[in-house]
């Protein structure tokens, strides 16, 4: 029986995150990975630092939207701690916060970039309208159909095949014991805390952190906890090099997009388009394989890419690839402790590449028994009258 003060189940950002921070302190940290390190949807994403009101908010409801930007004091925090990240680390991430466009091409969506900027300057987030000729002034490869845009200068990207791994190196050199393909076949109380089964081996700890992406809602299920996290696959794309003309974020208003270009000239494509999960005999989800990929969305991706950036066309397309993410039922992260169940911390749900490292930072702070306040919106106490009848 390996016994740790902490436990982590998942080898994502968030998870290593955690495991640094908590090493740090001097806790003895114990994280246990099905796979690698960082192979997941933390390795999978574009690295978007998206710290404006995403679209999927703005499309569905008023009150929604109004809820998410309640997130706006998490966006704020994760701003100075994307800032400070590689000075922390000791790491090159490739970190780049040139600002962030999301851009309109009509009266209507116009509106509702007003609507959306409005409530961000409300919430503290330093961000503006831009009519099209302005935005095309500091963003000169906008098409010319972009009528407007909501800018915000925070907003970048950053590697996200070597964020997870400098997270991971660093909890090591911090003594954190971090076991890849140690895949969790149980978990169960025990006394105030917990104990694991895992692939060659058993851990024990008071304390438990489960974020383990799209497997989050097996784990809890373990322990008899309801956690409405949903896996969802989606679609990624990457031109070819060429000359860096694109130092922004550039998202949509009103169509599915996000991009940006890398270091090494590539254009990464994306914002949402989904993609197939696999099934089983049975008709359920098989989330251990690969997502297929929809003709359609590639499609609707690449044109949405071309119409905003018109240059894109003349680019070759040399990669686009499928990978899974986790949205919780009302779309917002779930991150904090279980109320119901003392001692067992919940992350995950979306936004988990920009908020990430924030999220982690305030875990492990509530981990250490301090309060961490800004995590009250994304609780998992929101969803309590599903475990109402936990045993």
């Amino acid at each position: 029986m390996r016994n740790a003060d902490v436990l982590i189940i998942g080898g994502g950002l968030v998870g290593c995150a955690t495991a640094w921070h908590l090493a740090s302190a001097g806790a003895d940290v114990l994280l246990l990975e099905a796979n690698q390190v960082g192979m997941g949807a933390s390795g999978q994403n574009a690295g978007s630092l998206h710290f404006q009101l995403e679209r999927r908010f703005l499309e569905s409801s008023d009150a929604q939207a109004a809820q998410a930007s309640q997130t706006a004091a998490l966006s704020r925090l994760a701003i100075e701690d994307w800032r400070s990240l590689e000075s922390a680390l000791n790491a090159d991430l490739h970190v780049t916060m040139n600002g962030g466009l999301m851009v309109a091409e009509d009266a209507e969506q116009v509106a509702l970039l007003e609507r959306k900027i409005t409530r961000e300057n409300e919430e503290g987030l330093n961000t503006r309208l831009l009519e099209g000729e302005e935005a095309r002034a500091i963003a000169p490869y906008l098409s010319p159909q972009i009528v407007a845009a909501g800018y915000s200068p925070d907003e970048g990207y950053a590697d996200a095949r070597y964020v997870t791994r400098a997270f991971a190196n660093a909890a090591k050199q911090q003594g954190a014991d971090l076991r890849s393909r140690s895949r969790v076949h149980a978990v169960e109380r025990s006394g105030t805390g917990f104990e694991v089964q895992y692939e060659n081996g058993r851990a024990k700890a008071e304390r438990l952190l489960i974020a383990c992406g799209v497997w989050t809602p097996h784990i809890c299920a373990m322990i008899n906890l309801h956690m409405p996290l949903y896996p969802v696959a989606l679609l990624m794309n990457a031109t070819e090099r060429t000359d860096h003309h694109v130092p922004h974020l550039v998202q949509h208003v009103g169509r599915r997009l996000s991009m940006k270009q890398t270091g090494a000239g590539n254009l990464l494509i994306g914002g949402g388009w989904p993609s197939r999960l696999a099934q089983k005999a049975d008709g359920n989800f098989d989330l251990a394989r690969r997502p297929q990929m929809i003709e359609a969305s590639l499609a609707g991706n690449l044109r949405a890419a071309i119409d905003t950036i018109p240059f894109v066309e003349s680019l070759n397309l040399i990669r686009s690839w499928t990978g899974m993410t986790a949205i919780s039922a009302d779309q917002l992260p779930i991150v904090g402790e279980v109320p119901r169940m003392p001692g067992c911390w919940i992350a995950g749900g979306g936004s988990a590449f920009t908020l990430g490292p924030t999220f982690a930072r305030l875990v492990a702070q509530q981990m250490a028994g301090k309060p961490a306040d800004e995590l009250d919106i994304v609780s998992p106490a929101r969803f309590e009258h599903l475990n109402s009848f936990m045993g």
